[in-house]
């Protein structure tokens, strides 16, 4: 073969790899960062002459281990010829036909192994109508773009549209976005050819948890972000979603009234309660309103995205505030209360709350009686607490049931017996009998009176004393 001879294909070397991470490390070893030559490489290679038969050295590696590669030169984008290129003209000289092997399929992404380069590309599934070939399978793509974030060429299966039209997609626009596959932090998806991105964030107004779920679907979906340089497109279900129910609320606020019973989807939850979207509005659904036992927390019943179904229990026009119930459309424990508790019999019951008046108690899931302070003791009580503890069971008497009202009146003080009095013992009789008491002797002799006159003395002695 005659040295003008080009043979079609070069041979694979398995060894070409090794060879030239080889080469790069001695040519780092013979200049530093500053492109001097290194004081430590002229002493180990004998000066001047040394160094020359180390460039003869670097010059037969650099052959041998850039044999098998065509095209582009992996040392920086400079060519055989000598000249040095920018990354934008590098990759218009990638684009165009070019064959790869299928090496890897996941999920919707297809990746190529390209030939004399060593980023990988991918294309989506889609493209293949009658299925993906098997992994080895040599196909024909197009080149058409470089994913610097991934460190991927971005491909396209020859027979499929290679240039997209990016005056076709701009901020604000509603466009139909086809999910390819499931990435970090959101789904791959195709708007009119072009590649996009949208974030798990904007694709729900609630929270997503599996995302896989979308694949293969058609969002409609806003821009958020169109960048034909860099090949960015990012879209918005989510600001799309907003906008179509901000419009369904000034409808519903217009018919809402009290009694109505929506099937609304779980926004926000929070410790006192959860916030429902029943269809463009938001509304409170209180703890004490989601079932008839005791709820200590709404996330013990209700999930962010759950759906619920709820009854509107009071509307705040002014302030554009709506209370709702659930267990209002439940099966209540009132309504057959007289077939288990009537007036006058006992229970065991545990305390769910104290009060300054007194201390309620369960009775059953959902029923509560209320034991007054006057009822808790015999005697006279100042502090509930010092009867009666929180989560304590007691036993209870039925006093009062209110089922209108859905009151029910409890004592523990009628449990309790009165003490039995004992009578006093009778005193022994005292047989000596008592002496006589002595009157008392007035003088006839006081006078009162003041003046002259001579008047005689104010008292008079006893007789004999002097």
């Amino acid at each position: 073969m005659s040295d003008s001879d080009t043979p079609a294909e070069t041979p694979a070397d398995p060894n070409k790899d090794v060879r030239l991470d080889r080469f790069l490390r001695k040519s780092r070893q013979r200049t530093n960062s500053g492109g001097v030559p290194s004081l430590e490489n002229e002493i180990s290679y004998g000066g001047p002459e040394g160094e020359a038969a180390y460039d003869d050295e670097i010059e037969r590696e650099m052959e041998a281990a850039l044999a098998g590669f065509e095209g582009k030169d992996l040392l920086g984008d400079e060519d055989r010829s000598g000249g040095r290129g920018k990354g934008k003209d590098r990759d218009k000289a990638d684009k165009g036909p070019k064959k790869g092997r299928i090496f890897r399929i996941h999920g919707q992404d297809v990746f190529v192994d390209l030939p004399g380069s060593r980023s990988q590309g991918v294309l989506s599934s889609q493209q293949f109508p009658d299925g993906v070939p098997p992994i080895g399978t040599e196909i024909e793509i197009f080149v058409e773009s470089f994913d610097e974030a991934s460190g991927v060429y971005l491909l396209n299966l020859k027979g499929t549209a290679v240039d997209v039209d990016w005056s076709s997609v701009r901020v604000g626009m509603v466009v139909e976005a086809r999910v390819m596959a499931v990435n970090k932090g959101g789904l791959s998806v195709e708007v009119n050819g072009i590649r996009g991105f949208l974030p798990i964030s904007q694709i729900e107004l609630h929270r997503v948890e599996n995302a896989e779920q979308y694949i293969n679907k058609k969002l409609l979906c806003l821009v958020a972000e169109v960048d034909p340089q860099d090949h960015n497109l990012v879209v918005s279900r989510r600001g799309l979603l907003e906008k179509e129910r901000a419009d369904q609320g000034e409808k519903l606020w217009l018919v809402l009234e009290e009694g109505q019973v929506y099937e609304g989807i779980v926004r926000n939850v929070l410790d006192f309660g959860a916030f429902v979207d029943i269809g463009g509005v938001d509304g409170l659904l209180h703890v004490g309103e989601m079932a008839w036992i005791r709820v200590n927390k709404a996330s013990d019943v209700v999930q962010s995205g759950q759906k619920v179904k709820v009854v509107v229990l009071k509307i705040d026009r002014e302030r554009r505030k709506v209370s709702l119930g659930a267990k209002q459309l439940m099966n209540s424990p009132w309504d057959d209360l007289e077939s288990r508790i009537n007036v006058g019999d006992t229970f065991s019951g545990k305390i769910t709350r104290i009060t300054d008046f007194g201390a309620f108690v369960e009775l059953e899931p959902g029923i509560e009686g209320l034991i007054h302070i006057s009822e808790l003791s015999p005697n006279r009580v100042r502090r509930v607490a010092d009867i009666v503890q929180l989560g304590s069971t007691v036993e209870v008497k039925i006093l009062v049931i209110d089922k209108p009202q859905r009151r029910i009146g409890l004592s523990m003080k009628a449990l309790i017996k009165p003490p039995e009095r004992i009578a006093p013992e009778s005193e022994p009789e005292d047989e000596t009998p008592a002496e006589p008491v002595k009157p008392r002797v007035r003088s006839s002799s006081l006078r009162g009176g003041s003046g002259g006159g001579g008047g005689g003395p104010l008292f008079q002695m006893p007789p004999g004393k002097d």
